[in-house]
């Protein structure tokens, strides 16, 4: 059987190869001046986010049919299409200085990593593994091949730009809480004028209830998860603390021993005694 390794980078290998055997842009994309970048670590409410903004901004709204086309990801187009789409773009990069303008999600890691847990067997990338034993390897530095753990994604996003004034940080759990009010700062951050209807609007449009009907209508064909499993769903729970039930006490104090610092950083409270002053 092939390495968790070897299966995602197969895998990345599959989605990068479009419109014709095209390489999608991912890092060769070309960044123009005006763009704004939607920046998250995976599974950290980027898809829910995107859903977000495209149903505050399109008056018919975004689905999985068409959200690669409105709010696109530069993993799912080769460069040249990209220069035609609209340039408010998904990327999971690690700083970028050519990113000018940023909003920025971050979401509790502990949750993160129940979440990516259950997209990489929907993905089919780790066969019978428990969740125990897949926390080690989600906190390699090589986890995501490209983009690092956690902790290291969050500082250098973070650490070299929380002073500007072009780059906003969302936290995934105050989204969940107030979806309206943190949807207004987005749209004061892209200078959208939004009415409290039109908000309201694109939060109703953007529910998880929502996204999963759509997912069960359209999942099969957005390239993202179209090949893989179709009993394990995208749009799961959507909701925080869930790794309260899910992780042992073991795997917690592992994620909090090496994360600690970076956690207290974005607002996470510890809770093992285990924790300490290590980012590594």
């Amino acid at each position: 059987m092939k390495s968790l390794k070897t299966r995602i980078v197969d895998y990345v290998k599959t989605v990068a190869t479009v419109a014709a055997g095209k390489k999608v842009a991912a890092r060769r994309l070309t960044v123009f001046p005006d763009d704004v970048f939607i920046v998250s670590y995976p599974k950290s409410g980027n898809t829910w986010t995107r859903f977000l903004i495209g149903n505050l901004v399109y008056e018919d709204g975004v689905s999985f049919a068409n959200i690669e086309y409105r709010i696109p990801s530069i993993y799912m187009h080769p460069d040249r299409v990209l220069r035609r789409l609209p340039r408010l773009l998904k990327s999971h990069e690690c700083f970028d200085p050519r990113y000018r303008r940023v909003i920025y999600i971050v979401r509790d890691p502990r949750d993160v990593a129940v979440s990516c847990y259950h997209y990489y067997q929907k993905m089919r990338w780790l066969g019978d593994c428990p969740l125990d034993d897949f926390v080690p390897r989600f906190m390699k530095p090589e986890f995501e091949i490209n983009y690092g753990n956690w902790a290291d994604h969050l500082k250098s996003w973070v650490c070299l730009r929380q002073s500007s004034e072009d780059f906003l940080l969302l936290r995934y759990e105050e989204m969940l809480q107030h979806p309206q009010a943190e949807l207004a700062r987005v749209a004061a951050f892209l200078k959208i004028a939004a009415t409290p209807e039109r908000l309201n609007r694109a939060v109703a449009l953007s529910s998880a209830d929502r996204m999963r009907e759509l997912e069960k209508k359209e999942g099969h064909a957005w390239q993202l998860i179209k090949e893989s499993r179709q009993d394990k769903p995208f749009v799961r729970a959507a909701r925080s603390g869930g790794w309260r039930e899910a992780l042992s006490p073991e795997s917690v104090a592992r994620i909090e021993a090496a994360w600690g610092p970076a956690m207290r950083m974005a607002g996470y409270e510890l809770f093992s005694a285990a924790s300490v002053t290590s980012d590594s």
